[in-house]
């Protein structure tokens, strides 16, 4: 009969009689023994595979605690729905193998580990970019499918125990809870992604962060209801009275005035750098300390605060990418710009690419389209934008975000020697005079730019804005050397703006700007789209008409203003006149 030809079938294995672990409670015979201990040994050495990868991958104690709760969890919920131990165990150690693959791979690329947010906002162009970049990623995913298969078939056939589901959900259940009281006994810090290593436990803590944050926040910080709405506006004319000036932004890597941190030395003429041409000296308070250039590239592009995405922050470009339909080159286009962005790095680091493109820029150009190697001298990508400039210039306005990146830490070794021959230490420590070198390489590879544009440009106008991104990571320890570094996390935690201002600087050439009412001598980052706009002579739309009236009402913060109430009451604006989409 059937029922006795698979009793027997699994006789030969070891007999499965009424218990399920009735192999586990009797002595086997010796013919039973061999088998018996061949799917021990098989069950023991996949769990034995997982620690080694623990081993090699997780470096301190709160990592190694967390990659076990994750495992046990996995490896529980497997147990659940199969209620096959090995089966459950080669599943988890494949998951963890793919993740520690992606992470790696990922970290090779961008320089960041994967994260749980990757999970919770797929963005398919990093996807694809990573696929172009490796097209032989795809022909390894489909082999290993074909592989594993038959392998998790045959342990499927082998694996004779079976776990009661009502223990495998109170296993799941309770590393989740020891997961999630560690991770909230030791928060993850989104900047450990930096750091490489850790995988499976930066993965494991980020998500338990995501959920917990996005459960009790949201995305992205907004009144739930707002009685006013966006005033629309009749359609005016965009352009100035006389031709509209084409704009370059520069994105100045790691810039600020270092003569705000007592006792440093500067070499002579070092302040013009952040001289606007109306010899003024002026304020931008960014939202980041030390990095996260993309916190500034928001800021900038959109006009909005990352601070409103709370713990997602970190985040917020890739949040924001098809989400956020709200921006300076957006308004700019409706002017009749062109908008083009020149980019440093990888464009899909931190979804760069399809963020920028969602904000307006419909030319853009990274680190591969330019030909860079590593990160070049500023005038590397000056050369690059006049390039464009004599190519497009005779169609109309242009509208050019240039990213630097000279200044890019480290400042330990010395970049690019031969490019300063004549340079005279200011004897101060070794990383903050490297760091004054390049700024004097700015400086002059910037007038070199401002030279060009009028000896080969001479009918053209120019509105030139440069600002810091953000201080650089060394800066806290000096704005106030007599603090520990508690009292300075202290003081970065409340944004403390001695850590958080920068400069913005503003140039023309046969240009002059018909209001800079706006150009305040301190204003936050958001606003600097309305400061550009106001300069150029465009007329604003609804959404920044009404930015501005913030800006006047709060002199200048954004964020800062009435303990957020602003940003949250303009957030909900731009979500109920659809500009802010699915947050």
């Amino acid at each position: 009969m059937p029922g006795l030809d698979l009793q027997a079938r699994a006789g030969l294995c070891f007999p499965m009689a009424s218990s399920d672990f009735s192999p586990l409670t009797r002595r086997p015979t010796a013919a039973e023994a061999s088998p018996f201990a061949q799917r021990v040994a098989l069950l023991a050495a996949l769990h034995v595979a997982a620690l080694a990868v623990m081993a090699w991958t997780e470096t301190d104690l709160v990592a190694k605690t967390a990659f076990l709760l994750a495992w046990g969890t996995v490896n529980f919920i497997w147990l659940a729905l199969l209620r096959r131990p090995s089966v459950a165990a080669a599943l988890s150690l494949a998951l963890l193998a793919i993740l520690v693959l992606l992470s790696r791979f990922k970290y090779d690329v961008l320089q960041m580990t994967v994260n749980f947010v990757d999970v919770m906002v797929i963005e398919p162009d990093t996807i694809a970019y990573l696929f172009a970049l490796f097209p032989s990623l795809g022909i390894a995913v489909g082999a290993a499918v074909v592989v594993a298969a038959p392998l998790l078939a045959a342990i499927w056939w082998f694996d004779p125990f079976r776990i009661p589901r009502a223990h495998a959900l109170g296993g799941a259940l309770a590393c989740t809870a020891g997961l999630t009281m560690l991770s909230f006994a030791a928060p993850f810090e989104a900047h450990e992604s930096f750091y490489g290593g850790n995988h499976v436990s930066h993965f494991a803590r980020s998500g338990v962060d995501a959920v917990s944050a996005l459960m009790s926040e949201g995305f992205l910080e907004s009144d739930a209801v707002v009685e006013d709405r966006l005033r629309s506006a009749p359609d005016a004319a965009c352009s100035p009275a006389g031709r509209p000036p084409h704009i370059i932004m520069v994105h100045d890597e790691s810039s600020f005035d270092i003569r705000a941190a007592p006792g440093i030395r500067v070499p002579p003429g070092y302040g013009a750098h952040f001289r606007s041409f109306d010899g003024k000296e002026r304020k931008l308070v960014v939202e980041t300390a030390g990095g996260a250039s993309w916190y500034t590239e928001y800021n900038v592009l959109t006009g909005l605060s990352a601070r409103s995405f709370g713990r997602f922050a970190y985040f917020v470009t890739r949040i924001a990418a098809h989400r956020v339909e709200r921006g300076l080159p957006l308004a700019l286009r409706r002017c009749g710009y062109r908008t083009y962005s020149i980019y440093p790095w990888h464009g899909a680091f931190m979804s760069a690419r399809s963020f920028q493109a969602t904000t307006g820029i419909e030319h853009f150009f990274d680190s591969k389209d330019l030909g860079a190697r590593g990160f070049e001298p500023d005038r590397f990508y000056y050369e690059a934008a006049t390039r464009l400039i004599a190519r497009e210039h005779r169609d109309g306005p242009m509208f050019l975000l240039v990213y630097l990146a000279a200044n890019h830490f480290p400042w330990d070794s010395r970049y690019r020697p031969e490019l300063t021959p004549d340079w005279q230490e200011p004897g101060n420590a070794a990383r903050i005079d490297e760091y004054l070198r390049r700024q004097a390489m700015s400086l002059r590879d910037y007038g070199q730019l401002l030279a060009h544009l009028r000896e080969n440009f001479p009918g053209e106008s120019f509105l030139l804005v440069r600002y810091g991104d953000h201080q650089p990571e060394f800066a806290p320890h000096i704005m106030e050397p007599t603090l520990d570094k508690a009292a300075v996390a202290r003081r970065l935690a409340a944004f403390d703006p001695t850590y958080f201002t920068t400069y913005y600087a503003i140039d023309v050439i046969n240009f002059s700007p018909p209001s800079l009412a706006l150009a305040l001598d301190t204003l936050e980052g958001p606003y600097l789209p309305l400061v550009v706009q106001e300069a150029a002579g465009v007329a604003l739309d609804p959404s920044f008409a009404e930015q501005k009236r913030i800006l006047l009402r709060c002199g200048g913060a954004f964020h800062g203003c009435a303990g957020g109430a602003e940003a949250r009451r303009f957030n909900r604006l731009l979500i109920n006149a659809g500009l802010v989409k699915g947050l």
